[in-house]
Order: C-alpha cells, then sequence, then structure tokens
C-alpha cells in the first residue's frame, strides 16, 4: 500500500485534486475512498447535474428543449450537506440523493449537461465548493474547465465492456431492472455526447495522469494515486 503522505506546511491542506474520465470507470468510488484517505471533502459535480437534470423531469420538461431548462435555473437551489463523508443533494430543500442514479436522470443529465445556461449556472457553485482547497473533485471538466489550477489531476479510462458491465451492477443493486445491452447503449450515447458537445467536452487535461482501471482494483487505484499525490508534496 502507498504511503500516506504527511503534512507539510499548509500545502497538503488546500491541495485540489481532479479526477475526470467518463461513465463506469469507478471516478465516484475512487474519489470517495482517495477524499478519506486524504481527510478532504469529496465533490461530485456530477450529482449537481444530475439534481438540475431531476428538476427538470420533475417539472415535466423536456430536457432537449434548451429554453424551458434555462427558465428552471433562476427559481432552483441546489445545496450539497457534507456530513461524516456522506453527501447529500438537496433541490428547493428536498433531499433527492437517492433519486440521482435512476437510468432517466442519468440520460437527461447528460443531455443538459450540453446546454450552455446550465454549465454557467453551475460553474461558480462547483468553484465555490472547491474554493478552501482539500477536495477531491470529479466529473467530465475538473481539470479542463472548474479547477484548471488543480494540483493533481487524473484521467480515468477503461475498456468500454467493462464500464458497461460496471454501470449494469450499480444499476442493478440500486434496484433498476434492465437489458445489459441497453445499458451499453445508454453508455455509448452518453460518451458520445460528452465528448462532442461545444461547450467543455470530455477530453484529458494536459497535465492529466491517464489511468486505465479496466483490469486494476479500486484499491490499486486508489494506491496510485496516493502514490503520485505523495510525490509532488
Amino acid at each position: 500500500m502507498a504511503q500516506e503522505p504527511q503534512a507539510k506546511g499548509r500545502k497538503v491542506n488546500q491541495m485540489i485534486v481532479a479526477i475526470d474520465g467518463p461513465a463506469g470507470v469507478g471516478k465516484s468510488t475512487v474519489a470517495k475512498l482517495l477524499a478519506a484517505r486524504l481527510g478532504y471533502l469529496y465533490l461530485d459535480t456530477g450529482a449537481l447535474y444530475r439534481a438540475v437534470a431531476w428538476n427538470v423531469l420533475y417539472h415535466g420538461v423536456d430536457p432537449t428543449d434548451s429554453q424551458a431548462v434555462e427558465s428552471l435555473l433562476p427559481g432552483t437551489s441546489i445545496e450539497m450537506q457534507f456530513q461524516n463523508g456522506s453527501v447529500k443533494v438537496l433541490v428547493n430543500g428536498r433531499n433527492i440523493t437517492d433519486e440521482l442514479r435512476t437510468p432517466a436522470v442519468s440520460v437527461a443529465a447528460s443531455v443538459v449537461s450540453a446546454i450552455p445556461a446550465v454549465r454557467a449556472w453551475l460553474l461558480p457553485v462547483q468553484r465555490q465548493i472547491g474554493s478552501a482547497g482539500a477536495v477531491v473533485a470529479e466529473g467530465r471538466d475538473i481539470g479542463t474547465k472548474v479547477f484548471p489550477q488543480a494540483d493533481v489531476k487524473f484521467f480515468l479510462d477503461a475498456d468500454a465492456d467493462v464500464r458497461t458491465q460496471r454501470r449494469h451492477r450499480e444499476l442493478v443493486a440500486a434496484g433498476h431492472t434492465g437489458a445489459l445491452e441497453q445499458t451499453n447503449a445508454d453508455l455509448i450515447g452518453r460518451d458520445t455526447r460528452d465528448r462532442t458537445r461545444a461547450i467543455s467536452p470530455l477530453v484529458p487535461a494536459e497535465d492529466a495522469l491517464h489511468i486505465d482501471t479496466s483490469t486494476m482494483t479500486v484499491e490499486a487505484v486508489v494506491d496510485h494515486m496516493m502514490a503520485v499525490i505523495t510525490a509532488k508534496l
């Protein structure tokens, strides 16, 4: 196991660690464990886009109707509550944490995240949460757009079949039924939208370290990240 970093002045308590990558590579699991190991805040920026998507669906708005989606933003309040290593997401005061990982919300999140007004609206929210540092942030444009000044940047990837299997297991574990083929189609569709959108597409930051998680355990990925972070202290 990689040696845990020791504090050297204030630097270790101020670092921003950015983790980007497509769906199904294990970003959330890895980011949570890495944040726990470092004693940092875990920021799931994807949950913010999912919250917007949930609100869009809740109001019966078509996610592809950018004007209608944008019209909901002024009346929307999204709050993340961090308690004992867990995160709760509230929309207009309602705890929707357990509703964010449904297939419908996942698809809608991919669509609304391509709307410039949504990205512009959420950007200061994300930056405010991570402004004090000591944060592990994961998403799709963390190292390129949200925190381009991040101290350490990682880009996770994995074979498409592996990612499909992982995402399908997550959905089944959460009680969502559906064919593996549909999970694969949803994942490929999201990949295409994320990588080709005009605003902040999914691309690795130039200074990001690439990690292929296809054959790695979660612990191995976190250990590798810890070694990289330790070397930078």
